[in-house]
């Protein structure tokens, strides 16, 4: 049921908004928040997504030092999660071949048994996380996890610490690995036992769970993490590209591209007959439990570095002081995410993780994207930003993708944040239930980031000096146009009437 939300989000949503961020970085060389000089009243959207991919960045770096964790365990004649006797494994163990269909004897899902060598390492050897009663009772660091994320933030810094003199090296290889890794990960998968099955369970439509909610939001979340679209990072790297380069042609190579390969791969290593039931536990603990040697996250050092370049480049535009010390600020974005990244590898720090993985780029991330489109769309306006586009590329974007960028994906997302918020359910883990407090401190660093958009707004407006139009003006009027808001020739405020002999004109505000 998942392909089709996923997809239709896809063409309505997902490749428009990944054009739109790509071309309005290109054209406007800024980062992602010095990028709305084209509508000031917007910049709050720009602090809004580099606030959100920092947040990401704390996890990812632990998710990342997972992957590690698992490679320097993978170096034995054995692999440690493939069977039991281990000083992490309890009595009640079950070899997983002694295991047989989707659905246990005692009703219990294979995909919820967490007595399996796979489960029990990912649990208990690496989380440790039999040792923690919840949220309230997350431990220490453990050394092996801190010394796997110390080596992970220490490569993320020398590939980030000169810009793209060395990101736009290191890109070339954490750029075209993924997709080598994934075509790899996909032969295997399709050779594996009950392939066929969970390419059959990937294609699968179950008609009766799309009447479900968190179907939907997930394929919407799902979208912009797989995309990085509203994390600032395509605004951030198409900034340094040639201004005629054809964004256009090489976006939709790589989001049909990639999305097969991961999509494919996933499924056909993932899913066997067994496991054509989805596991219930959030966040990527599934995918590792069930096929730790197939199931590796290739693709999440180029988003995180991604979504550090979008932090660091985005804050360094706006601010020269950083810009002129770039290896330093650097150096504490980095450290700093090092830090808070620790709560994430103690022995309840799956907790940490699952909170900010459902709250840091959940709703926010779509609100954040939403706002983004009206900005560009209703604001700046679809035919200056066309005009934009022909002048790099030559051509003008098609009937599709305007309609898309001013009705359907602003309507669509508006939609989806309404019905993640109605919807919303208390956060569990397995059966663990958050309290009440852990809930309301996800919802905290959810709005710690929507907030800033209303915020920023009244802060332009207060600040800016005129009369009630004049303010409005500077406010929605792009800042090379600002002198025209003293001769009151402001675009935005000019309704043209139709002439008689000449196209069908309307108000510009919305154009």
């Amino acid at each position: 049921a998942f392909l089709i939300p996923y997809t239709l989000f896809l063409i309505i949503a997902g490749m428009p908004l990944f054009y739109m961020e790509l071309a309005l970085g290109q054209y406007n060389r800024e980062g992602a928040a010095t990028v709305w000089k084209i509508c000031p009243f917007f910049k709050g959207v720009g602090y809004a997504v580099i606030l959100i991919a920092l947040y990401v960045g704390f996890y990812y770096n632990v998710i990342i030092a997972w992957s590690l964790y698992y490679l320097f365990s993978s170096f034995t004649l054995n692999l440690p999660w493939t069977d039991c006797g281990h000083a992490w494994n309890s009595p009640n163990c079950t070899d997983p071949k002694l295991l047989n269909g989707s659905v246990l004897g005692n009703h219990t899902k294979y995909s919820k048994y967490k007595f399996t060598p796979a489960a029990e390492f990912y649990e208990r050897g690496v989380l440790h996380l039999h040792e923690s009663s919840g949220i309230h009772d997350i431990g220490l660091p453990q050394w092996q996890l801190l010394l796997c994320l110390l080596v992970v933030v220490i490569v993320l810094y020398f590939s980030l610490w000169k810009g793209v003199k060395t990101s736009g090296k290191v890109v070339w290889i954490t750029a075209t690995l993924p997709y080598l890794v994934l075509f790899v990960l996909l032969v295997h998968g399709v050779t594996l036992p009950g392939a066929s099955n969970g390419i059959s369970a990937y294609l699968h439509i179950d008609f009766y769970r799309l009447k479900e909610a968190t179907v939907w939001i997930d394929a919407a979340t799902q979208i912009f993490f797989s995309l990085g679209a509203g994390f600032g990072v395509l605004i951030a790297f198409a900034s340094y590209n040639k201004f005629d380069n054809n964004c256009y042609s090489s976006g939709k190579l790589q989001i049909l591209t990639c999305r097969f390969l991961q999509g494919t791969r996933q499924q056909s290593g993932c899913m066997s007959p067994r496991l054509r039931e989805a596991p219930g536990t959030p966040g990527p603990g599934p995918e590792v439990q069930i096929d730790p040697h197939s199931c590796t996250p290739p693709h999440l050092v180029p988003l995180q570095m991604g979504g550090m370049e979008a932090v660091i480049t985005g804050l360094a535009d706006d601010f020269q002081i950083l810009k002129r010390h770039r290896k330093l600020f650097t150096f504490g974005v980095t450290f700093g995410t090092f830090l808070l990244a620790l709560f994430c590898i103690t022995k309840g720090g799956i907790y940490v993780l699952t909170l900010l993985d459902t709250f840091a780029a959940g709703t926010s991330i779509l609100f954040a994207v939403l706002m983004e489109a009206i900005g560009v769309s209703w604001f700046y306006g679809v035919d200056r930003f066309s005009n934009d586009i022909q002048q790099m590329m030559g051509f003008k974007p098609g009937l599709y993708w305007r309609l898309c960028w001013k009705f359907v994906s602003p309507a669509f997302l508006l939609f989806v944040v309404v019905v993640s918020i109605v919807n919303f359910k208390p956060l569990t883990y397995d059966d663990y239930v958050f309290p009440l407090w852990a809930n309301w401190v996800g919802w905290g660093i959810a709005l710690s980031s929507m907030v800033l958009v209303p915020v920023y707004i009244v802060y332009k407006f207060l600040s800016t000096r005129g009369s009630l139009r004049e303010r409005l003006a500077y406010g929605i009027t792009p800042e090379n146009e600002h002198h025209l808001v003293a001769q009151r020739d402001v675009r935005q405020f000019q309704v043209v009437r139709r002439r008689r002999r000449g196209p069908a004109n309307s108000c510009q505000a919305s154009c």
